[in-house]
């Protein structure tokens, strides 16, 4: 990659990485969601933040930040690999890459030379809800970038010869990421087996074969149905004006014609009726177990304030149950010393060399909690997964003091607080906020639902959610590694994100 690889923008996807994560904090929305709040606690006033919408559809988000000279400018599009269909997975991944690749007036591989000229740095990232393209330069070259990428939006060309090229690069990429990873390949393995028929099951990157099968009029097909104004949202944020970017936004992105947005056809997940059970063999130097339980999620209605009187929504408790499962992941795996770390990891008697948990909290499709550990020597993969879920038996036994609860509660907001020092970061939060249907402030919105949380919630809901017939259990069962097999050599031109 050109740049390095930022933290995953794709909190609402029930396995942030394709690996199982060891995560040292709660699951990655979190860590979105709360940095808005924090970043407000920590300055007076807070930034006010700006949403309009264009002619053609295209929403608008501004947050001036005039602590320094700088400034983010995003792009985001509302699909992602779960808008594909079987044969073509791994395609807006593809069409990450060919964006790139020109335009009528920009040559295949100026863009970035272009960003760079004006002094700053740009990349892109595709997961399963979303795609993303960004820039960071100085706040007085805003317009140019704006200008490029208005420019791709519509007018993306190049000639199939330039897919040919790219499509190996992708390939690449599979195998350097997934192929040549032991855990990478039983997460897809196991995502496949955990989800029936919601389009999660299928790799952000592609399945080999498809991408063995996919052509140019694939890409070009994907870009015309889905890279329309109303399905896609510039954020903007750092040493701005609101007027000044409503102009540049009228300006440059105003003239793409409105086309409408395509229809999504629902694709519920049946209820799991049983549990499911990956044995995983891979050349690997250590075992490691995964195991995945189905959730409900925070609806995004729900974080509104209710009309008074008003009967509550129907998804309001299963809401409720979501933000209890995120405060149960950062209880057992939230801080260092938690649960799991002082349970499996610490002392003579450990059974394992890393353990964590997190959880989902939205997304466009469904959501996971995820326990996870590695074996230490001469431990097995079963007494860890049965060490893990005693934890959560405790729980849901004993229930959680409140000092437990004052702790995560307050180090959230303590740790995310510094990544709000960064713009790109503060328009990350606002894009992937509006990937989701967040209000502008649903970061501040979370963190006051989860600040009331009581113990007895999470007591409840670690009682409700981890029984075997919701579970998925993925082991990985190492095999002798060749020691004459050199590592792959990274391909120079990697530079995007698939999965993040």
């Amino acid at each position: 990659m050109k740049h390095p690889r930022q933290a995953p923008l794709t909190y609402p996807v029930p396995l942030p990485r394709p690996v199982f994560r060891l995560a040292r904090a709660p699951a990655a929305l979190l860590a979105l969601c709360l940095a808005g709040a924090a970043f407000a606690q920590a300055t007076a006033p807070a930034p006010v933040v700006e949403q309009f919408t264009l002619a053609n559809g295209l929403t608008v988000i501004v947050k001036p930040d005039h602590r320094a000279p700088t400034v983010a400018h995003m792009l985001w599009i509302r699909v992602g690999s779960m808008d594909e269909v079987d044969g073509t997975s791994g395609v807006a991944h593809a069409l990450e890459h060919m964006m790139f690749k020109g335009t009528p007036t920009v040559k295949p591989g100026d863009f970035s030379k272009r960003v760079a000229a004006l002094g700053g740095q740009d990349n892109a990232f595709t997961s399963r809800d979303n795609t993303g393209f960004h820039q960071q330069v100085p706040a007085g070259k805003l317009e140019d970038v704006m200008r490029l990428e208005a420019d791709r939006f519509a007018n993306m060309q190049w000639p199939d010869a330039e897919f040919t090229r790219e499509i190996e690069v992708v390939k690449e990429e599979r195998r350097l990421r997934t192929e040549d990873s032991p855990r990478a390949m039983l997460y897809e393995n196991a995502t496949a087996m955990t989800f029936m028929a919601s389009p999660y099951r299928r790799p952000v990157v592609g399945w080999m074969s498809d991408l063995d099968a996919m052509t140019a009029a694939d890409v070009r097909d994907f870009y015309r149905r889905w890279y329309v104004p109303a399905n896609a949202a510039v954020v903007v944020a750092g040493d701005v004006e609101v007027a000044q970017v409503r102009k540049l936004a009228e300006k440059y992105y105003g003239g793409i014609p409105a086309r409408a947005v395509p229809s999504r056809k629902p694709r519920t997940e049946p209820e799991q009726d049983g549990m499911r059970r990956l044995d995983y063999k891979a050349p690997a130097s250590q075992a490691y177990v995964g195991m995945s339980f189905k959730i409900p999620k925070l609806e995004p209605a729900d974080l509104l304030d209710p009309v008074a009187g008003a009967p509550a929504s129907p998804t309001a408790a299963a809401s409720r149950d979501a933000l209890a499962l995120t405060v149960l992941a950062a209880v057992l795996d939230g801080y260092s010393g938690a649960r799991l770390e002082r349970a499996l990891v610490q002392g003579e008697g450990r059974l394992a060399d890393g353990a964590g948990a997190s959880s989902s909290l939205v997304g466009r499709g469904p959501t996971l909690f995820i326990l996870d550990g590695v074996p230490a020597e001469g431990k097995t993969t079963q007494q860890v997964a049965d060490a893990l879920r005693r934890q959560v038996a405790i729980v849901a036994q004993s229930g959680v003091s409140e000092a437990e609860l004052n702790r995560v509660k307050t180090q959230w907001v303590a740790s995310e607080t510094y990544k709000l020092d960064s713009v790109f970061s503060q328009a990350r939060e606002l894009g992937s906020n509006w990937i989701q249907g967040l209000p502008l402030d649903g970061s501040a919105r979370v963190i006051a639902r989860l600040r009331t949380i009581t113990a007895a919630e999470v007591q409840a809901v670690a009682a409700r959610y981890f029984g075997d017939d919701q579970m998925t259990q993925a082991t990985l069962l190492p095999q002798p590694v060749d020691p004459k097999r050199k590592p792959r050599k990274p391909a120079a031109t990697l530079r995007h994100d698939a999965g993040s």
